[in-house]
């Protein structure tokens, strides 16, 4: 019997014009992104954007963020302001307009910005659609103007608020609050800001950027930026852990195409990069001051020009010979921190949230001012060259003794897709999308993980001991270790040149070890392993770290578990122990580790989907996040040292 499907009505009535910021607030992510934490700061930053956009155009050198107690955000720059007089086509005010209709700006053409960040015109106004209200305060023009909004809609007319004081500087100050009924996350991270403008005040030197938060008790907390060394200061500063094979390698120009035609293109291109005793990369590109995260076409120029003067250099030099192959663009990269930042007057980007750069000849013109840079370098630099391809050439016979490692590995069959390890435990379900992989600390908590999961969806891969350090390793001793060897095989995916996550077999992956200081470091041994190599895991939102109750309290009848570590278990824990009229006669146990709950408990606590906690790990800041695995899990010991010495008194309880 055929199943009855019920018609929907198709007529005139069907069709609806959204008017205004309604497309905004209706879908979020086509503008920010989403709704939850990176798309709550994505609001700032296209308010700061408009206020980098002033500086580029000469108009701007003081830019001030304010977290407020309430939740609001101020952005005031000391720009020229937002025009506000009556816009001559529309016939309403040019701030009103600016920030009530998408589409609206000075970036479409040159004679307001030449460069510029925000070109769709729609980021200041989308900011304004997520925000529960919003207030615009412009100085020009000899007085502060000012309008408010509510959800995106003036609730009065730009008026008049004073004569600006003799002196008083011009510009645009902006006070938001994000919309609660749109927005899952409210909470803006200092310290993810704090990093983001960092970049921003050394991607556009000469400028002062203030972070002030309100927030912090007793007093605010605030940092100021203000950077003349450019993208020069931005490698010493992200290889400060590392040792320097040679200076910073510095070029910047402007390149011109189609010279004298009518459709002139001129770009500024400047670029920076270093090579240290490092096995890892640190690759960061801006387009018009906009960290691309994705790359694009500049970064691949930038690549490019690295691997071909290396190899240049090296057959001049004998060190390659006619029949040797190149260097690959993995061997010249070793150990580089590279960054680099074009100004484009009409860039290209893959969406509107400016992860990637798609414009072609801004491949062609890093290209070449990176390869007549590094070759200057290298003729006028010839020791500092020969540690370069020294380093190449290192690089490329590790690649090549991981590559037979693989195939070594590949040959017994522990890293193909249809093998899996021995100790684990799989689920019966075979669909990735609703299956899961718990990384076990041990055999004892392995044990009753097994016992404990649903089998139909949970599968439990116990790993004994600590892995290997993978920051201080590279590729073909990583694939000596049977832990590392075992869990590359479960997940499926492969590594380095063989890595593909379209055949990870699970689309969780938990990493979950004891609330101990043991536990701490197999879960940082872990994350350093996914972070250098499996990266997109992360980035596509596959890793998680459980969270496995600290305490068991039991009066009578009564379970309650309290989460946490440190100074915050400890506080739960005492109010949870005022509730009872009897604090004496309450049991109290203390887990030590996994293994000390039955599979019931494990179950109960942190496996039941219904009742467990999850912490997703993310990466909000790459080259922040890079700095920090370097500095902890690096060979330089003085930084982690500093840092211990640093943060160890505000650690109690530690379990030694």
């Amino acid at each position: 019997m055929a199943e009855k499907v019920e018609q929907t009505r198709y007529d005139e009535s069907s069709i609806h014009a959204l008017k205004g910021l309604e497309p905004v607030r209706l879908r979020p992510g086509m503008y920010v992104g989403g709704t939850d934490s990176r798309a709550l700061h994505h609001l700032v930053y296209e308010v700061v954007d408009n206020s980098i956009d002033e500086a580029l155009a000469g108009r701007c050198d003081e830019i001030v963020v304010v977290l407020h107690a309430d939740g609001s955000v101020t952005v005031s720059d000391n720009g020229a302001g937002i025009p506000v007089g009556i816009h001559p086509e529309e016939k309403i005010s040019t701030l009103e307009l600016v920030m009530t209709t998408l589409h609206a700006g000075g970036k479409f053409d040159k004679s307001g910005y030449k460069i510029s960040g925000g070109l769709h015109g729609v980021g200041v106004s989308a900011v304004n659609a997520l925000s529960s209200q919003m207030r615009v305060q412009v100085k020009r023009d000899g007085y502060l103007w000012e309008q408010q909004y509510r959800m995106g809609r003036p609730v009065a007319e730009v008026a008049k608020v004073r004569a600006l004081e003799p002196g008083e500087p011009t510009g645009t100050l902006t006070t938001f609050t994000p919309d609660a009924t749109i927005m899952q996350e409210m909470e803006f991270n200092y310290n993810t800001l704090l990093q983001r403008f960092r970049e921003m005040a050394f991607v556009t030197r000469g400028v002062t950027i203030m972070l002030i938060d309100e927030r912090a008790d007793p007093a605010p907390r605030e940092m100021t930026f203000y950077f003349e060394g450019g993208l020069r200061s931005f490698v010493r500063y992200l290889n400060r852990n590392r040792a320097p094979l040679h200076d910073v390698v510095y070029a910047e120009r402007e390149v011109t195409f189609n010279e004298g035609e009518e459709n002139e293109l001129r770009m500024g291109v400047e670029l920076a990069f270093q090579f240290t005793d490092a096995t890892t990369t640190t690759e960061l590109a801006f387009a018009n001051t906009i960290n691309t995260t994705d790359g694009g076409s500049h970064l691949t120029g930038l690549r490019a020009a690295i691997t071909r003067t290396i190899n240049d250099y090296a057959r001049k030099i004998g060190v390659l010979k006619e029949k040797d192959a190149n260097f690959s663009g993995d061997d010249t990269r070793e150990g580089l921190t590279g960054i680099v930042s074009v100004k484009h007057p009409d860039p290209q980007f893959e969406s509107q949230t400016k992860v990637k750069l798609m414009n072609p000849e801004a491949q062609h013109a890093v290209a070449q001012v990176a390869a007549d840079g590094f070759q200057e370098f290298m003729d006028l630099n010839q020791r500092e060259a020969r540690k370069i391809i020294d380093k190449c050439m290192t690089s490329m016979r590790a690649r090549d003794a991981a590559r037979k490692a693989r195939d070594l590995v590949r040959a017994s069959n522990l890293l193909e897709s249809t093998t899996l390890p021995g100790k684990l435990a799989d689920c019966s379900d075979r669909d990735p999308e609703h299956t899961e992989l718990y990384i076990v600390e041990g055999d004892s908590a392995g044990g009753s993980a097994k016992q404990g999961r649903d089998r139909h969806f949970q599968a439990i891969l116990p790993l004994r001991g600590k892995i290997l350090n993978t920051e201080r390793a590279r590729l073909n001793r990583i694939l000596d270790n049977n832990e590392v060897k075992a869990l590359i095989s479960a997940l499926g995916v492969g590594i380095g040149g063989d890595f593909n996550l379209e055949n990870l077999r699970y689309h969780r992956i938990i990493i979950m070890t004891d609330a101990d200081v043991d536990g701490a470091h197999i879960r940082t041994l872990l994350l350093t392993f996914f972070f250098r190599y499996m990266t997109s895991l992360i980035e596509e939102g596959h890793l998680y770290i459980a969270q496995p109750p600290l305490y068991r309290l039991q009066h009578r009848k009564d379970v309650e578990y309290i989460y946490g570590s440190g100074d915050a278990a400890e506080k739960a824990l005492a109010e949870a122990l005022k509730k009872y009229a009897e604090p004496g006669k309450v049991m109290l146990q203390r887990y030590k580790g996994l293994g000390e709950m039955n599979p019931e408990q494990l179950w109960e606590t942190t496996m039941d989907p219904a009742n467990r906690t999850l912490l997703q790990v993310t990466i909000e800041d790459a080259a922040e996040a890079d700095r920090t695995f370097d500095m902890l899990m690096g060979s330089s010991v003085p930084p982690r040292r500093r840092f211990i010495q640093t943060h160890a008194r505000h650690v109690r309880n530690l379990d030694v």
